[in-house]
């Protein structure tokens, strides 16, 4: 028998706990999509409250009050503002810092106006009670009407007295906070009746911003568009009033539920944490400090797991090599498709560092200081303040990061920021990185300790960071953009990271990052493994004649002539054929047609490269498969008769990798915000550019 379902939403202001609620209450229960429409996260879990209830937990993303600044904040507002829409939750957690509770409490006045029934989580206890503050929550309840509980949702602590909440039936709050104003009073009372509400506060939500609400039809915001013009009535005109307001009210019930305020000494040690780690000459040294350890530690601490998920992806093609019938679709399993899912799958050890290394600073609060830091170099080369968050997301992945830009006030200063962030080496650069890294650089030490692979990957994150701010310093100029907003930031206490969080953290952006990419890299695969394979029926039918001919003369044995044909046929395939297509205008770059078949697949995702790579080179062959690494080892330029990947064939294409636009979702992600095609083929036609000749002036320096 199936446990009732509620739909509980966590809401709060950023950096309240929100996440560490959610992980408490999900566990591994939980999974990551996009609201529809949008590419903002949409985390969802399951969490059994009792023995008799389940409940559909929603995170939603941080805000401060309903009235949005950004796209996150604007999804907030329309999940609440929508009382039949899928996401309308049953309940509410409103997540609180209880050291900063004034920030918190205007979104919480809002939903007992929308009467919405809410539970107030005051986390962060163990840093109130650090601070000397002391909370009379039975007086907070009873003021607010609004059941409140103490948690400390990092430890765990007031957890399950949160659920026990939950899974009784809850009202909502009885009290009204926000009165509506005489003089429009009339029209909420219309679009209560028309839209069939039962909040005065939901109806003029409706009134403030009809533009933002996505569910209201045509028919709707036509008729509340003629409500504003009859009483003269026009978005935000009351907004900074009820804020006002709001806050007096706030700071009432302050006065009567705080016992003893906090010592304003008790953060002392974060301020003086912060001399260093905001100093303007230590500060940068030590961020750079730890890149460098991260960066290190992708190299040396993955090397070992790495190279057994390499070895027994080649010992399972072999294996199946050996022992599936013979027939097209078994060989295609066999040297298509397990050597392509190899090639993401070994890079899981890194994808896994890199992601506990980013939880780690956002964890300890470190991350914020870097954004504060950040911020000043930004200005200097024309960016936004708020364009150090969006860059700074784009070593994750370009699309979110794209889509925060809608922080950006000023539009020049935003459409440079999304012009300049895919230079920012996303995650799927990291496989192609990884393994060119490995090849052409050696595995020594510097001063006896320091990875030279390690130093090589860094430098190739701070080279395309180096290419966003001077291209947004060149974009400046010709956009001619003189406006400037300001960086507003609420910096966190630093705290010991939470290590539950953190393998939440790495276990779902793997997860993310394996399952999302091995679609793609599935499809390429048996794509690229029908194409390598087939060809011209006469071609590919005269093989052997054709591969005898040239070896006329000569004594071949067996194996070597296997091999032969099948290097004959690969090349005279249809992916051959597109290969041999592109390869003038590759050439001078150093790179042959294989390499060209891999540079248009890893168009639709740039960790496809390594897959191509390691699908098109097994096909060349029919011994034993070795290493990925090892087939890029053994590959040879039949023209020179030495190795294909020289220090200048990996050199060219790291740099070209690092300049070039990352994928196709990208360029659709630059239409869809910029409302044109006129940008994203720009973007196209600058990146391709620079990454083509940067790529050419290093084959030719290094050959």
């Amino acid at each position: 028998m199936s446990h009732p379902k509620i739909k509980i939403a966590l809401a709060g202001k950023p950096n309240s706990g929100k996440s560490s609620l959610f992980n408490q209450l999900t566990g591994l229960n939980q999974k990551v999509g996009n609201f529809p429409g949008v590419t903002v996260d949409k985390k969802t879990g399951t969490c059994d409250l009792d023995e008799n209830t389940s409940a559909e937990i929603l995170d939603l993303p941080g805000t401060y009050s309903l009235y949005p600044r950004s796209l996150d904040e604007k999804i907030v507002a329309e999940v609440f503002a929508d009382r039949n829409g899928i996401y309308f939750p049953d309940k509410v957690v409103l997540v609180a810092d209880t050291t900063n509770l004034k920030n918190c409490f205007l979104l919480l006045t809002q939903l007992i106006d929308l009467q919405i029934p809410t539970v107030v989580a005051l986390n962060m206890v163990d840093m109130a009670a650090k601070s000397g503050m002391s909370i009379d929550i039975k007086q907070l309840s009873f003021l607010m009407d609004v059941p409140v509980v103490f948690i400390n949702a990092r430890k765990g602590q007031g957890i399950e007295k949160l659920k026990k909440l939950l899974a009784l039936p809850l009202k909502p709050s009885t009290k009204k906070i926000f009165s509506i104003d005489q003089e429009i009073k009339p029209a909420i009372d219309k679009i209560k009746d028309k839209l069939q509400l039962t909040s005065d506060y939901q109806s003029y939500q409706l009134l403030q911003q009809k533009e933002h609400f996505a569910f209201l039809n045509n028919d709707q915001k036509s008729f509340i568009n003629n409500l504003s013009k009859e009483f003269n009535f026009f978005p935000g005109k009351y907004q900074g009033a009820e804020t006002i307001l709001r806050y007096g009210v706030i700071q009432e019930i302050l006065n009567k539920i705080v016992m003893r305020s906090a010592d304003p000494e008790w953060n002392k040690r974060t301020h003086q944490l912060d001399k260093v780690f905001t100093h303007r000459v230590w500060g940068y040294a030590i961020f750079f400090t730890v890149l460098f350890l991260i960066f290190q530690s992708i190299f040396t601490l993955a090397q070992l797991p790495m190279d057994f998920i390499d070895g027994t992806f080649a010992m399972l093609s072999n294996y199946l090599n050996e022992h599936l019938p013979d027939g097209p679709f078994f060989e295609m399993i066999a040297s298509g498709i397990v050597p392509g899912i190899g090639g993401i799958v070994i890079f899981i050890p890194q994808i896994a560092i890199l992601f506990a290394f980013i939880a780690i600073l956002e964890e300890t609060g470190y991350m914020a200081r870097v954004v504060f830091l950040m911020d000043k170099i930004m200005r200097q080369f024309g960016l936004n303040g708020k364009s150090v968050v969006p860059l700074m997301s784009g070593w994750a992945c370009a699309i979110p990061a794209i889509m925060a830009t809608r922080t950006i006030e000023s539009w020049k200063d935003r459409l440079i920021t999304i012009f300049v962030i895919p230079f920012m080496s996303c995650s799927a650069r990291l496989p192609v990185f990884a393994i060119l890294v490995a090849l052409i650089v050696p595995d020594n030490k510097v001063l006896g300790f320091f990875n030279l692979q390690g130093i090589a990957l860094m430098g190739l994150y701070l080279l395309g960071f180096f290419a966003a701010i001077l291209s947004a310093w060149a974009l400046k100029i010709i956009l001619k953009a003189k406006e400037r907003s300001f960086l507003i930031m609420e910096m966190p206490s630093y705290r010991m990271p939470k290590w539950s969080n953190i393998g939440y953290t790495i276990v779902e952006k793997t997860r993310t990052f394996v399952f999302e990419a091995g679609k793609v890299i599935l499809a390429v695969s048996i794509i690229l493994w029908v194409l390598a394979s087939y060809g011209p029926a006469e071609v590919m039918n005269n093989a052997k004649v054709s591969v005898e001919q040239q070896n006329s003369g000569k004594i071949v044995s067996k194996e070597e002539f296997s091999n032969q044909v099948a290097a004959y046929k690969l090349e005279h395939s249809y992916a051959g054929i597109i290969g041999k297509t592109i390869e003038p205008v590759i050439r001078p770059l150093g790179y042959d047609w294989k390499i060209g078949i891999a540079l248009i697949t890893s168009f639709a995702a740039r960790e496809v490269f390594v897959g191509t790579i390691a699908t098109i080179y097994s096909l060349g062959s029919t011994t034993e498969q070795p290493t990925i690494k090892a087939r890029l080892q053994s590959e040879v330029n039949p023209e020179t008769g030495e190795q294909r990947f020289t220090p200048a064939v990996g050199f060219s294409l790291l740099i070209f990798y690092t300049f070039a636009m990352q994928c196709a979702s990208t360029l659709a992600v630059v239409k869809r915000e910029t409302k044109s095609w006129k940008w994203p083929v720009i973007q196209l036609i600058y990146m391709s550019s620079l990454a083509y000749i940067f790529a050419l002036i290093v084959f030719q320096i290094f050959s």
